[in-house]
């Protein structure tokens, strides 16, 4: 990755921010993006320090005109861009008969139409270096997660996208890599939406029993280092629920709802 331009969105917290630290470690150009400039500007500085070109551009990218300014900044600044980074989103958990519409829309605007702005402006270049672009997905884009319908179709709308995009670009060198880190420890589940629109506030989850943000980086970009097309984490709620959804579908519907209803408050209990 040693002087890779990368665009990393959602690069304030969570998976994001840890992305921006290891390809930091490893030599890359930044161009961290989130609707936070105040905290991006922190995460700049403390990777100035290390010796690490970057920039900061505040982006909220379920608007198209963020995303495009986004590239251009980036050009503007580096004159490429070798990698995209679709790690922005939000989630949610609430029942589909109590949500409001309006949550389940921006859903799909962060989490698809986000990742579908920024690869669209960026693919121009992309397809100069020959170079990749990344979906931070979900097994949730593998299977449909009960309480998360407006996040299940997000990510499932995502995989549709990146996979179509990979197939077009079969003969152009473009690397397209769909990432599922699993339940992660983020403050994504803090940020997600209930079924009026406000933010959960509490983790539903055992953050300390999930795998770090850190290490998903670490997994991320030996992936995208060996352009590999998939990249699924951990064992059971990763691996093995890819397995079962194509080979004992039914059985993984009943694990789900069972392993979901044990969640603190769960809303199908």
């Amino acid at each position: 990755m040693k002087d890779k331009v990368i665009i990393i969105t959602g690069a304030s917290s969570g998976i994001g921010l840890a992305c921006a630290r290891e390809f930091s470690k490893r030599g890359a150009h930044l161009a961290l993006a989130a609707r936070s400039l105040d905290k991006l500007k922190e995460v700049e500085a403390e990777l100035r320090q290390a010796g690490t070109q970057v920039i900061s551009i505040q982006t909220d990218v379920s608007q198209e005109a963020d995303c495009k300014n986004m590239v251009e900044k980036t050009v503007e600044a580096f004159g490429r861009v070798d990698i995209l980074i679709n790690n922005a989103g939000i989630s949610m958990r609430a029942l589909f008969k109590d949500v409001d519409l309006t949550v389940l829309k921006q859903l799909m605007d962060v989490n698809f139409w986000g990742t579908v702005y920024s690869t669209k402006y960026a693919l121009p270049h992309l397809l100069e270096q020959k170079g990749s672009v990344v979906g931070v997905s979900s097994i949730a884009g593998y299977v449909g997660l009960p309480g998360r319908t407006g996040y299940s179709s997000s990510k499932f709308a995502m995989h549709g996208f990146l996979e179509a995009l990979r197939v077009e670009n079969l003969k152009t060198g473009l690397h397209v890599l769909i990432a599922a880190p699993g339940f992660t420890a983020s403050n994504v589940r803090k940020a997600a939406l209930t079924a009026n629109g406000s933010n959960q506030g509490e983790t539903p989850r055992k953050e300390e029993n999930m795998m770090t943000a850190e290490e998903v980086a670490v997994h991320l970009a030996k992936a995208i280092i060996k352009r590999k097309r998939t990249l699924i984490l951990t064992f059971v709620e990763g691996k093995v629920t890819v397995f079962l959804k194509k080979f004992l579908p039914g059985l993984l519907e009943k694990l789900t709802f069972n392993h979901m209803a044990k969640e603190p408050d769960s809303p199908f209990n």
